[in-house]
């Protein structure tokens, strides 16, 4: 089953954090094609084969069908729903669920709906109580969901100037070559450049941009890294919210790769080479 009809690059540069909805309600069409999505397990399934479960939670007036008031901290207005994704909690799984729920949001981005990453801005329980949850599984993250209102709030703007969510770290501090002491510079490696550069482009928490890649001396390995961010929030919700942001990135990666029909897989194949700082984790590698 093909999941994407329109460029790959035109859906990432496309999506955005949507967190004004309009009043009118999903249409039945939509919910088929989300509920379709989901319900194909090879959407659902990251490169090692673990899956992502996901549950789509309607709302009325930001209710449950149950009554309770879904708490989004006021960062979310008129949401027609929420899309609830679950997953154990371990280091690679969390990698796996940015992965696999990434591609749900440029699913949706590519049939019109609303997104908007949601981790530390949103309460929990209320939909641990209506998603059942198995020992060690966790809720990482949710998206709202919903078409868009054509008039933005200041609040929305605001957010988004204070996380400078317009703003990415430029090549050299994300891409390397052979060593952490070489930086890539974009015109340096023509044929990857733009798998690179989308996942340059990928969201992450609190933009922090956390994905580094190191390319190997004969270019057919890329090594994804993740530069930990000191004391930072986010990794103190009993999980480690950058280990998503890092699948994010690795799904943009391989889906423009797989667009432009360059052939590769994912490995685990630590190079073992000296680090910048202690902040380094090895995640992942590509092999072409």
């Amino acid at each position: 089953m093909k999941i994407f009809d329109d460029s790959i690059t035109a859906i990432i540069k496309k999506r955005k954090s949507v967190r004004t909805y309009d009043n009118k309600s999903i249409s039945e069409k939509d919910l088929e094609l989300i509920q379709g999505y989901i319900n194909n397990e090879a959407n659902i399934t990251s490169p090692l084969g673990r899956k992502v479960k996901f549950s789509i939670m309607p709302v009325n007036n930001n209710k449950t069908e149950k009554g309770q008031k879904i708490g989004t901290y006021g960062f979310i207005k008129n949401p027609q729903g929420y899309i609830v994704g679950v997953i154990e909690n371990n280091e690679e799984a969390l990698v796996e669920f940015g992965y696999v729920f990434e591609k749900l949001i440029l699913f949706l981005t590519q049939i019109g709906i609303g997104t908007c990453w949601l981790g530390g801005t949103f309460n929990r329980n209320t939909f641990i109580e209506e998603v059942l949850l198995e020992e060690k599984e966790i809720i990482p993250c949710i998206t709202p969901i919903g078409y868009e209102k054509d008039k933005k709030r200041i609040l929305d703007k605001t957010f988004r100037s204070i996380i400078k969510a317009d703003n990415r770290k430029p090549w050299e501090e994300l891409f390397f070559y052979d060593t952490f002491h070489t930086p890539l510079s974009q015109n340096a490696f023509e044929e990857m450049a733009m798998p690179l550069e989308m996942v340059r482009l990928s969201p992450s928490a609190s933009n922090k941009q956390p994905y580094r890649v190191l390319i190997s001396n004969d270019k057919k390995t890329f090594h994804f890294y993740l530069e930990k961010t000191p004391n930072y929030a986010g990794n103190k919700m009993g999980f480690d919210m950058q280990r998503i942001d890092m699948g994010i990135g690795m799904s943009h990666f391989e889906l423009t790769c797989q667009e432009m029909k360059i052939e590769g897989r994912w490995v685990k194949k630590d190079p073992d080479v000296s680090l910048p700082n202690e902040h380094y984790r090895y995640v992942m590698s590509w092999v072409k």
